[in-house]
């Protein structure tokens, strides 16, 4: 039994190695007279555009505006020109009369105090920002592709592609009858 065995494993790797070589063979081989080779890259020229590209972006800017403040008044100075306006109300008359003039003199000091104590209206300048959208044109010069020329078995071809090859640039080649 070993003395076939030796034979038989022999046989079965060049099997495996001829199927190897066929199924790559038929990968670049196809029906329609089809193959693949390299050719040897002579130059690269980087091909240049210009890219174009619209930015949106805020700008903004700073304007003096004019504004009117309305009076405000403060329920403490109308408190204390009460209280002042009747304790000098207090001070005139007797009996009935005092009494009516400590009223008075609340009513006329409360009103006093709020009128002092009326701050602002009138006009005050500030600043205020104003931004609006606008839109900016971007302008880069980026590399669009290459024109390569390359020699395949004797003849020069040129071709632009979208990236540089290198050294070797790996070609199909179709061959058909001519007429």
């Amino acid at each position: 039994m070993t003395r076939w065995l030796f034979p038989a494993l022999v046989l079965s790797l060049v099997t495996a190695g001829v199927s190897a070589q066929d199924a790559r063979y038929q990968q670049y081989q196809n029906d329609d007279n089809t193959h693949y080779g390299w050719a040897d890259v002579l130059r690269v020229d980087p091909v240049y555009g210009v890219a174009r590209t619209e930015v949106p972006r805020q700008e903004c800017y700073d304007q003096q505006v004019v504004r009117s403040a309305p009076p405000q008044g403060s329920a403490a100075g109308t408190i204390l020109g009460a209280v002042v306006g009747g304790v000098l109300g207090s001070t005139v008359g007797k009996g009935d009369g005092r009494t009516a003039a400590t009223v008075a003199g609340a009513v006329a000091g409360g009103a006093v105090g709020n009128s002092v104590s009326r701050t602002g209206g009138g006009e005050y300048e500030s600043t205020e920002t104003h931004c609006r959208q606008v839109s900016a044109v971007s302008e880069q010069r980026r590399i669009m592709g290459y024109d390569v020329e390359y020699r395949y078995r004797g003849e020069v071809y040129v071709s632009r592609l979208n990236y540089d090859p290198g050294e070797r640039l790996r070609v199909r080649v179709s061959v058909s009858p001519a007429d």
